[in-house]
This record gives structure tokens, C-alpha cells and sequence, in this order.
């Protein structure tokens, strides 16, 4: 072998071992071999960078750019959000993720289809109480199903129509790959909409550190400003806003503390709010409802505050409206997360 390529094939193998690692990002990788092999002459300098000018990477690169731009205007997790209450089952929540993964990847990346709707399985997951792998594989063949659809769904689209325009002169168009694809695409999420079973029910991921630790709420202390979407709107609006998995413990309204309002309780604009719930609940409360997030500086304890909970008994007169209701009607467990008795509540004597 020549000097050439013995250096070619030795830096081919370490960037192997980097990509292997993964100790260090792809990109960073790929630019120091490609510098590299700069250094070594075995790459020719006015052969260096030609592939940034490549058609193909600017159409992938402008997939990647709308995916990230449909993420971010949340617009998948609004619609979702309207449908998930009607799907009960785990075979209905499978068919949807399926469906909506499989039409998605074949107007935009693939890839960026399948991160777009992980937090939605992630959320069906919980509610469910099963394994996330229930959705993911599914999720992740229907990914693959739906990109070989249209020309932009999946990279190998791209190249195989760059290859047929260099050799025919002519390239293949959008939906060139439809009639075949579709049907494909088609059985294959019929398939997997049934086909979920087969997959270990008991398959579960290892323990994280949130999970070891117990934690499964957060609190976060949120404003409502004038321009936010929950100003003059209900506590009951704002929990429907997040599928009621958010508690609002307090109002801190004009320097005066309301613990554990009622869901008829207005907000209204400069009002403090401390909420309880999952982190993912927590973030889409906020986005949504315009909230602005403060406290962030704010002590962890402050000296001399320190007294226990204090607990206190009460009792309901003849005239009281909490007469003939439960506890969870009125939220006593999601407003004091205390121990209550389900049944009704009576009156004394």
C-alpha cells in the first residue's frame, strides 16, 4: 500500500472509533477528519468543501429547518391535544401516533417527525401506566413507512433522484415515489396498529435519577401579565389547559397569599401563581397560557421559617354549600395533597 493509502484508511478507522464513542459530537468529528486529511494531502484542497455546495444538502438542510419550525410552533401538540381525550384505548393511541408519524414523514424529515410527536407518546405512556415501548417502535417504523412516500420524506429519495438525473437527465419529481409508497405505507401502519402486541409488555428502561429519587411533581411560581392567554380566565381553564395535570396551590395577588383556590377563581393580570405538576405539564402551561415564569433568584429558605404544618378541624353548619359533596369535588386532595375521606361530606348534628 502506498503512503497515501495507509494514511486514508488510518484516518477512516479513527473517525470509526470517534463515531463509536460518541465522546464527541458527529459534526466536530467529520470537520477534524476532514482537516485531517487536509494536513495528510490525501484530500485535495480544491476538493475539500465542494459538498457544502451540493443540491442535496441544502434540500436536507431545509427539511431539517421546517421540521425545527413546525416543532417549535407547537402546532402538532395543539391538535393532539383536542384529540387525546377521545383516545381511550392503548390500540386507538397506537393507530393515532402510527398515522400521524407516517403522514408527517412524508412532508417533512423523518426524523424530525418522530421527535415532534415523542413527548405526545411519552404523555399517552403515563396516563396508560405502560411501557413508552408500547408507541416507540411503532412510531419508529411508521417514521421509515411514511418517508419513502414523497421525494423530501426520507435522504435515500434525494440521492436516488440526484443518480437517476445524472444518468437519465432527468430527476425524479415530488410524488414520483407516491403510487408505490403510499401503499406500502398503508399496510404497514395497518399492520403495526395491530402488531404492537408482540412487543414485550414488561420491557422497562433503566432507573434514572428522578425516578430513584421519588420526584414526580415540580413547583414553579408563574405570572400572569396582561397579555397572557389565561388572564381573566378561571383556574378550571387554566387545569384544562394542561390536561389536568397541573395544580395551582396559591395566588399571590397584590402582596395577599389565596392558598388553594377554588377552580371558579378568576386570574387576573399581575397575579402570582404557584403551580404543581410534571415538568412537561409545567412547561406547556406556560407557553401556552402566556405565562412568564419568576421566582428564578428567589431563596430556597428564608431564616426563621421553619414551623411545621399546622393542621385544624372544622365544622360544617346546617347552611354550608360543602354540604352532600365529596372531596374531590371541591379539589381538597389536588389543593391540600392531604389524606380525606371519599365520602360525602355531612353536617354536624
Amino acid at each position: 500500500m502506498s503512503h497515501a493509502q495507509i494514511a486514508s484508511v488510518t484516518l477512516v478507522a479513527l473517525m470509526m472509533v470517534a463515531f463509536l464513542w460518541g465522546r464527541f459530537r458527529y459534526d466536530i468529528v467529520a470537520l477534524v477528519g476532514l482537516l485531517a486529511g487536509l494536513g495528510l494531502g490525501i484530500i485535495p484542497a480544491s476538493e475539500a468543501f465542494k459538498g457544502f455546495s451540493d443540491d442535496i444538502v441544502i434540500i436536507v438542510g431545509s427539511a431539517l429547518v421546517v421540521s425545527l419550525a413546525v416543532a417549535r410552533s407547537r402546532l402538532i401538540e395543539n391538535a393532539v391535544g383536542k384529540l387525546s381525550p377521545h383516545l381511550k384505548s392503548t390500540q386507538l393511541q397506537v393507530a393515532f401516533l402510527v398515522v400521524s408519524v407516517a403522514i408527517m414523514s412524508a412532508v417533512i424529515k423523518n426524523i424530525g417527525a418522530l421527535a415532534m410527536m415523542l413527548p405526545i407518546a411519552y404523555q399517552f405512556a403515563r396516563k396508560q401506566g405502560i411501557s413508552p415501548s408500547t408507541f416507540l417502535m411503532p412510531m419508529a417504523f411508521a417514521s421509515l413507512l411514511g418517508g419513502i412516500v414523497t421525494l423530501v420524506g426520507t435522504s435515500p429519495n434525494i440521492i436516488v433522484s440526484r443518480v437517476r438525473s445524472e444518468m437519465l437527465g432527468q430527476p425524479f419529481s415530488m410524488f414520483d415515489f407516491t403510487p408505490v409508497g403510499i401503499v406500502v405505507a398503508a399496510f404497514g401502519c395497518a399492520f403495526l396498529t395491530l402488531a404492537y402486541r408482540l412487543l414485550p409488555s414488561d420491557r422497562r428502561g433503566s432507573v434514572g435519577m428522578s425516578q430513584a429519587l421519588d420526584i414526580k411533581d415540580y413547583v414553579t411560581e408563574a405570572m400572569v401579565e396582561e397579555t397572557s392567554e389565561l388572564a381573566r380566565k378561571t383556574i378550571a381553564d387554566l387545569r384544562a389547559l394542561g390536561d389536568d395535570e397541573v395544580h395551582v396551590i396559591a395566588i399571590l395577588r397584590q402582596k395577599r397569599e389565596m392558598p388553594a383556590p377554588l377552580p371558579d377563581a378568576t386570574l387576573r393580570p399581575g397575579d402570582i401563581v404557584l403551580l404543581r405538576g410534571e415538568t412537561q405539564a409545567l412547561e406547556n402551561i406556560v407557553a401556552e397560557g402566556g405565562l412568564k415564569l419568576v421566582g428564578r433568584d428567589r431563596p430556597t429558605e428564608k431564616p426563621g421559617n421553619q414551623e411545621p404544618a399546622l393542621t385544624s378541624e372544622a365544622i360544617l353548619g346546617p347552611s354550608s354549600p360543602l354540604i352532600g359533596q365529596t372531596a374531590s369535588d371541591f379539589g381538597l386532595h389536588a389543593r391540600y395533597a392531604s389524606i380525606f375521606w371519599p365520602s360525602a361530606v355531612r353536617a354536624n348534628g
